[in-house]
């Protein structure tokens, strides 16, 4: 069953083309990912999708009997509503069902009529079973289930909807959407306005569901959480690829390894009968010459790399400072509450500090206080010899917006040429007339990208980084972690993007319950720590009771590991694995014959092939293990 069919949407604002023939189908159950560069187009085809925005050309076809929910960026409410009322008022139709279901048992009590006591009880199984499907017989638990994990806490269910933040606003617009529960989900960012804790919620909620969605999201540790399959939205059309965001970013380098090959292959072939066309086309061989023009006519040519530009972003080698970069003694800070009491640590050089902790938890108190900008109540922050700072904002203010870029990105008392600042604010993506543009009429991540060459052009050897991928996108994000990793100073930065922090940070500053917890490790760790703590928690009521009598301790023993995998013999598992891999040698020797980059189909026809070799490949690894493992 196909939910949703999309074909050759199109879509332009002016002279601008947003969308250039957008064809994909979704089926039930499938989670998808929705990825592309900003400003690609993927706000407008959720748009189109949702029915809130016409295509100039196309056509979006949902399944009759499927109901499709946009997560609205702007709803508005009710403004007589409580937060619950208006949560409950996304579930009206099953309240409407319950009445049906009451109704129906009433009638069917009070008739005497056998043929009409068949009818009704008829009505009122299906109506039955239908709300024990949909747990509509607990709506009051499911309410409050939803409003919890998004963070909408019982003290607000009884607020009027218009006191609230626009956050908690945000928040209350999602929970409708999970409790409408519509066969096909469109979100846009659902985890803009979350933090960590019902980020993880979400996550667990929508992983679990059996609902189908289609998600855009910049959270890449949310998509390869949630997202079974991948769409990507680039020069106005759609690839889909299979597996979550982490699968999708392997496979798309090597989906671009082959288009590169086959077009570079086939590039050398065209310039080489070219040039002998051109050698010839007069001489003793003309007869060959124009033979070789016929053929050259009716090769069908090979597109070029699907390929999305990511800028380089790299920092230049930092001047040695002192073993010690930061020393926290006894740090203390509060407000209102207390942040952090009693902190101490060592920053050493070279080594990769992220901070992380739920939304007012106090991380950039506690780097301002690192920094020397925030005094501490108690405690100091030392820096140590030789060390100089680098300061990313996450509000941007380190740019002056009156100024052209190419005059922002100037550090101070610093000679630094027209050409030497064009030239690294070309290595942060930004070329041509944008270098000459003010800054206040850049997007969010060209200033963004503005702020971090101006970094890069400051000669600092401690990079403090305040929130830097809000506002990039994941090509931006991935070349920022790639010129951290290979950065030879310190670095030390407030984030909530997991994936930025498992993937630069070597130490975690958790800050949490005014406490500040110092973790050697990435987010990987500190989660895998916290589980940890939270099952010795779950486990101390346990182990200060009274032990039981041996006879009942059998039950307690773990089980077994379940297989992931259908039974197969490992032998079997093996000669798979090298019939593919035979297959996938095949390919490649058959790409690098000129006789084959002659035929355009064939060459097409090829690539998918060794596209879904290569993609079977880690399912057969994977199964070939837990054969290895479990079979006896």
């Amino acid at each position: 069953m196909i939910l949703l069919d999309v074909a050759d949407v199109t879509k332009h604002y002016g002279s601008q083309t947003v969308l250039a023939g957008c064809t994909f189908e979704i089926r039930p159950g499938e989670r998808i990912g929705l990825v592309g560069p900003n400003g690609a187009g993927k706000t407008t085809l959720l748009s189109i999708v949702a029915g809130r925005l016409e295509p100039d050309a196309g056509r979006v076809e949902v399944h009759r009997t499927a109901r499709l929910g946009l997560l609205e960026q702007h709803a508005t409410f009710d403004q007589h509503r409580t937060v619950w009322e208006e949560a409950a008022s996304a579930l009206g139709v099953w309240h409407d069902r319950l009445r049906e279901a009451e109704q129906a048992a009433a009638a069917l009590a009070a008739t005497p009529d056998a043929t009409e006591h068949k009818r009704l009880a008829e009505r009122y199984d299906r109506l039955h079973h239908e709300l024990q499907q949909h747990g509509a017989y607990h709506l009051d638990h499911k309410i409050e289930r939803i409003l919890n994990g998004l963070g909408l806490q019982s003290s607000t269910f009884e607020q009027q909807v218009p006191t609230l933040s626009g956050g908690q606003k945000n928040r209350l617009l999602l929970a409708k959407l999970l409790l409408d529960d519509p066969e096909l989900m469109l979100l846009d960012e659902p985890s803009n306005h979350l933090d960590l804790e019902a980020t993880r919620w979400l996550e667990d909620f929508l992983a679990n569901s059996d609902r189908t969605l289609l998600v855009v999201s910049h959270d890449r540790y949310f998509l390869d959480r949630v997202t079974n399959r991948t769409f990507e939205l680039f020069q106005g059309t759609v690839d889909a690829y299979p597996g979550n965001f982490s699968a999708y970013w392997q496979l798309k380098e090597e989906r671009l390894k082959v288009a590169r090959r086959t077009f570079e292959k086939q590039q050398e072939y065209i310039a080489k009968t070219e040039d002998f066309i051109r050698r010839n086309h007069y001489g003793q061989k003309h007869a060959q010459a124009e033979d070789r023009k016929k053929k050259l006519e009716r090769v069908e040519r090979v597109d070029p790399p699907r390929e999305i530009a990511a800028p380089v972003m790299n920092f230049p080698p930092a001047a040695r400072c002192g073993d010690i970069v930061i020393r926290a003694e006894h740090l203390s800070k509060a407000f209102s509450r207390p942040l952090f009491n009693d902190v101490s640590f060592d920053i050493l050089r070279s080594q990769r500090w992220g901070i992380l902790g739920p939304n007012g938890s106090g991380k950039t108190t506690l780097l301002r206080c690192l920094l020397g900008t925030e005094p501490c109540d108690a405690g100091r922050a030392i820096l140590g010899t030789g060390v100089a700072i680098g300061y990313y904002d996450q509000l941007l203010s380190t740019l002056d917006p009156n100024t052209e870029v190419v005059e922002a990105v100037r550090p101070p008392r610093k000679e630094f040429n027209l050409q030497q600042r064009r030239d690294i604010l070309a290595r942060f993506g930004l070329v041509g007339d944008a270098v000459f543009k003010r800054v206040s009429s850049l997007s969010g991540g060209e200033r963004s990208r503005a702020a971090l060459a101006r970094l890069a052009a400051s000669d600092v050897n401690l990079l403090v980084l305040d929130e830097p991928t809000n506002h990039l996108d994941l090509w931006a994000c991935d070349a920022l972690e790639r010129s951290l990793l290979s950065f030879d100073g310190t670095v030390l930065f407030v984030s909530h993007d997991r994936y930025f922090l498992n993937r630069v940070a070597d130490h975690i500053l958790a800050v949490e319950g005014g406490r500040v917890r110092v973790i050697e490790g990435n987010y990987d760790t500190y989660l895998h720590l916290s589980q940890l703590a939270a099952h010795a928690s779950d486990d101390e009521p346990r182990r200060a009771a009274p032990a039981k009598p041996k006879t009942e301790t059998r039950a307690a023993r773990p089980p077994g590991k379940k297989r992931q995998f259908p039974y197969r013999k490992v032998a079997e598992i093996e000669a798979e694995i090298a019939q593919r891999e035979g297959r996938i040698q095949a390919i490649h020797d058959a790409l690098a014959d000129p006789d084959t980059l002659r035929q355009g189909a064939k060459v097409r026809e090829l690539n998918a092939e060794l596209l879904e070799q290569q993609a079977a490949l880690p399912l057969l690894y994977a199964h070939w293990e837990e054969a290895v493992e479990l079979n006896s």
